[in-house]
């Protein structure tokens, strides 16, 4: 059914949200209806439509007026769903084995039913995980901004805990370190920063990003890859605070950081 102007579907409203805030500086950043068009893939005038209905909240505040300004960071909802906000957004994973990189198959579900976001089909990750790893993926749907993560010419250095089969050799290290070659490929590897947390544990970072790259190259030196987990992309590192499995949004130092 739809709201009365000004009922909150029972959602405490927020202060300062829209409007003005207590210095009566006013926030705003855009037209109700241009947000609705773009977040609900509407036309502009079918998106005028159901503000003028009653179907559309912000921040839990029903509002009937197309040209109602808001801020960028409120929350829209249409029919009580919500709608993804506004602008790129940046997201954190910290993924558990099982879970694919892709849009995901029979075997393995698609990480991203892990983000209880709206509009979460419209994300990517920015530099994948094999189903068996774990740890830190990063989700945007910036495709500038992940392309400074993939491109091999950024070179984006990503940091690895690797689980071997059996201790590293002298001589393997020293391969790692000075470029390994890599089955049916002409070019070598890119030398790695190799170092040792065990007996069969090593911490491996480098800035490539070929298929399956880490488990190849340790392949190549003659050894197996038991478990693989990232770390780091660049300055960001897994937040501990993460279990496997739960997310959280980006800190705007972490996102300019890729930028840097």
């Amino acid at each position: 059914m739809p709201l009365r102007t000004g009922e909150t579907c029972g959602v405490p409203r927020t202060p300062g949200r829209y409007a003005a805030d207590r210095k009566g500086a006013c926030r705003v950043k855009d037209r109700l209806d241009r947000r609705l068009s773009s977040a609900a893939g509407l036309t502009r005038s079918r998106a005028r439509s159901a503000i003028r209905a009653g179907t559309v909240t912000v921040d839990g505040l029903c509002l009937r007026d197309p040209a109602a300004q808001i801020a960028a960071e409120s929350r829209i909802a249409l029919n009580g769903e919500r709608l993804p906000d506004a602008g790129p957004r940046y997201y954190m994973l910290h993924k558990p084995g099982g879970f694919s990189c892709t849009t995901g198959d029979d075997a393995h579900p698609g990480a991203l039913v892990l983000l209880d976001v709206p509009g979460r089909e419209r994300l990517h990750f920015a530099g994948r995980l094999d189903a068996d790893a774990t740890g830190l993926v990063l989700v945007t749907d910036d495709g500038d901004w992940s392309h400074r993560i993939t491109s091999p010419r950024r070179g984006c250095m990503k940091t690895y805990c690797v689980r071997l089969s059996e201790p590293l050799a002298d001589d393997a290290r020293f391969a790692l370190e000075h470029g390994v070659a890599l089955r049916g490929e002409s070019r070598p590897a890119a030398p790695a920063l190799v170092e040792s947390l065990g007996e069969r544990e090593i911490r491996l970072t480098l800035g490539e990003g070929r298929y399956h790259q880490v488990k190849r190259m340790i392949a190549a030196v003659g050894n197996h890859v038991l478990a693989l987990h990232r770390e780091r992309i660049g300055a960001i590192a897994l937040d501990p605070a993460l279990a496997p499995g739960e997310w959280r949004a980006l800190t705007p130092e972490e996102i300019a950081s890729i930028r840097a």
